[in-house]
């Protein structure tokens, strides 16, 4: 990929403030390459240019299909690539669609921007053993190796998404039949089955370390904190008893995997994909994956039937006489 060189766009200052916290939001989710992070800082910014300086909106609340329609003609004018469209129009969307999500705005208006059709990038996954060395690395003896355990065995056993699993809520652990109610995209609940190691590894912390965390007395001891009874119910705590955040996660998840010595890019969402992907691996159906993932089309659950045939077409060519 080439390098992105760095944006000259002129960006409103309230429209820089959102456009920073989508880029914070993505480098911690989705585990990109600073180049990568570097593209969408120059498409979204030469697009909120576009809606400030060319249509004269200071306010994103106001933008419709129409004014993106309008920004998507001057970048064909330019003659950009179909590819360069592409993750303009991907970049766009995405900007939207964090707005829209953290209440930011009331809308998406680029929902309906289609995207030309391409190849898909197949996510990274982890393989089982390289799964099962991160997540035997934190020391369960002591109060934080818990806590980091249960995030960890989490992420893996459930395929939550990052911004689910720091919203975990107490009241939302059902230890009894072995299930999560996860609260996931457009507040569409859906129920997770826990396995057995992350079940046990989750009642640990709660049961042995989260006390501490919450101030000896458990959750009640944090209700000063922000957001009332549902901060103070959270799952997953700091040593002071407040909310983790998505940075805290990532630190977490690059430190066991530094400290294992695994040599690939492991960051938060690789634990989905993985999740995903093994299931798949191991016979599950594709509709019982899109369930536990919380996807509302089949479509894009379907990208790790492509992962699981690449894996195929590895051993085949390893073991087989004619490969």
């Amino acid at each position: 990929m080439k390098q992105v060189k760095p944006v000259k766009h002129t960006i409103p200052e309230t429209f820089a403030s959102l456009l920073n916290q989508y880029i914070q939001f993505i480098r911690l989710e989705k585990g990109l390459s600073d180049n990568s992070i570097a593209s969408y800082k120059h498409d979204i910014g030469r697009y909120l240019t576009f809606i400030h300086d060319t249509i004269g909106l200071r306010d994103l609340g106001g933008v419709s299909m129409h004014h993106i329609h309008n920004c998507l003609q001057e970048l064909t004018a330019m003659n950009l690539s179909t590819g360069s469209i592409a993750r303009n129009i991907s970049s766009i969307r995405g900007f939207h669609a964090f707005l829209m999500r953290e209440k930011l705005t009331e809308a998406n208006p680029a929902k309906m921007i289609d995207l030309p059709r391409q190849a898909k990038k197949l996510p990274a996954v982890l393989s089982v053993e390289e799964v099962d060395t991160i997540l035997s690395a934190p020391d369960r003896s002591t109060l934080v190796g818990m806590r980091d355990a249960a995030i960890l065995e989490c992420l893996y056993g459930t395929g939550i998404r990052v911004s689910e699993l720091i919203f975990l809520q107490m009241d939302q652990l059902f230890f009894d039949i072995g299930f999560l109610r996860v609260i996931g995209k457009g507040n569409k609940e859906r129920l997770v089955p826990l396995g057995e190691p992350a079940l046990k590894a989750i009642q640990a912390w709660v049961e042995k370390a989260r006390p501490t965390f919450a101030g000896g007395a458990g959750a009640g001891a944090v209700s000063g904190l922000p957001g009332g009874a549902q901060t103070q119910n959270r799952v997953f705590i700091n040593q002071r008893g407040a909310p983790l955040s998505r940075m805290t996660i990532w630190n977490i998840v690059r430190k066991y995997s530094v400290a294992t010595g695994i040599e690939k890019h492991v960051y938060p969402h690789i634990f989905r994909h993985s999740f995903a992907t093994h299931l798949l691996e191991g016979g599950a159906d594709l509709r019982s994956v899109q369930e536990m993932l919380g996807h509302v089309s089949i479509i894009t659950t379907e990208i790790y039937t492509h992962v699981d045939r690449t894996l195929l077409h590895q051993v085949h060519k390893e073991f087989h006489p004619r490969a």
